[in-house]
């Protein structure tokens, strides 16, 4: 019996007239390949949940970068209705802006899943190929609930200049443009289908283009790869696939700064950055630092810059290094359960930062 969900949108596509693949037929299939991710949210801009690929019978699931899953409790609830706690995350690659997870269980699991071998393996689609748009957007799906889904047409294939506020995406590769509103809240990291189901790629941010500031509904191609330069000036050519396939073994090698300006001075000493997303928390603030006389204490957590949400304290650094001195900057801070509005004063660099108090 087909579920209700899956009724309205077979005749959301009764008209389209293709020759595909019977839509009842097809929607089971990606629905068991995918799951419901809720991870840590309540903050402006930040939305609790999102959608995730199941990538290996094991429970290895692939999903967009994002700060949704920086918490101690990432569930993940399967198409069946089973409901996983405290998954692990296993990496966050900042080039391709991706993430991979996996269901923290000893019961062995045996899931359907999207073989991202063979899909890598084909061509790109073509502008004007029909596609379908699977996601938990706005949190519709709980449990055993299936996907919203959505129809459209890749528009073309093209770089990705987008932002979110103040945020820069990290990802500048060729992206999918499609001709649907897709990209809303909780559908990163959903399946981009052609329209007999095969796989073309992970379902993006919610992201603004830089050039027209218009809100961008784009795919990121499953066969996607990037080369990228080491300290060492020797390149590295990372990939969706090689993510997939080592798993663990899979290492992110920490990226040279693109912003070769001094830093700005604030007088703020955070917590030490072990991993790329490691929350902007303060352990220090230096004494008449622009951060004292904005009012910064010892652990607060910076949680946004001029209304946007700070992922970490990679990128917290990166959006300090763009502002310029004495500009001033609203901050909102997480101090105990209560969000604090101040406002930073940006510091001219310094030839040599003051040390912190003993």
């Amino acid at each position: 019996m087909m579920r209700p969900v899956a009724i309205a949108a077979l005749v959301l596509l009764a008209g389209t007239g293709r020759a595909d693949t019977p839509f009842d037929r097809l929607v089971e299939p990606v629905n068991e390949k995918m799951c419901k991710l809720f991870g840590s949210g309540g903050f402006k801009g930040v939305v609790a949940y999102g959608t995730g690929l199941v990538v290996s019978p094991d429970g290895y699931i692939l999903t967009v970068a994002s700060p949704m899953l920086d918490t101690r409790d990432l569930r993940v609830h399967l198409y069946d209705g089973r409901r996983y706690s405290h998954c692990k995350i296993v990496v966050v690659e900042p080039e391709l802006d991706v993430a991979l997870i996996k269901i923290d269980t000893k019961e062995k699991l045996d899931l359907p899943y999207w073989d991202i071998i063979e899909a890598a393996k084909k061509p790109l689609a073509k502008p004007a190929t029909g596609v379908l748009a699977f996601s938990n957007q706005f949190e519709i799906a709980n449990r055993d609930e299936p996907m919203s889904i959505q129809q459209g047409v890749i528009a073309a294939i093209t770089k990705l200049q987008g932002r979110r506020g103040i945020h820069e995406a990290s990802f500048h590769g060729n992206v999918y443009v499609l001709d649907a509103v897709t990209n809303n809240p909780g559908a990163g990291g959903g399946a981009l289908t052609d329209r007999k189901g095969n796989l073309l790629g992970l379902i993006g941010k919610e992201l603004k283009n830089e050039l027209t500031n218009t809100w961008i509904n784009y795919g990121l191609p499953i066969q996607t790869a990037v080369e990228v330069e080491e300290k060492d000036g020797k390149k590295r050519t990372v990939s969706i696939l090689e993510i997939v396939q080592k798993k663990e073994k899979y290492v992110v090698v920490p990226r040279e700064r693109t912003d070769k300006r001094a830093e700005n001075y604030t007088g703020l000493v955070l917590v030490p950055n072990v991993v790329d997303i490691t929350p902007p928390f303060v352990e220090e603030v230096l004494p008449a630092s622009p951060a004292a006389k904005a009012g910064l204490q010892p652990d607060d957590l910076i949680a946004y810059i001029d209304g946007e949400p700070v992922e970490s304290i990679n990128q917290l650094d990166k959006i300090f290094s763009r502002i310029r001195p004495e500009t001033p900057v609203k901050l909102e801070v997480r101090r105990g359960d209560r969000l604090q509005t101040l406002t930073l004063v940006m510091g001219r660099p310094l030839k040599k930062a003051p040390a912190p108090p003993k």
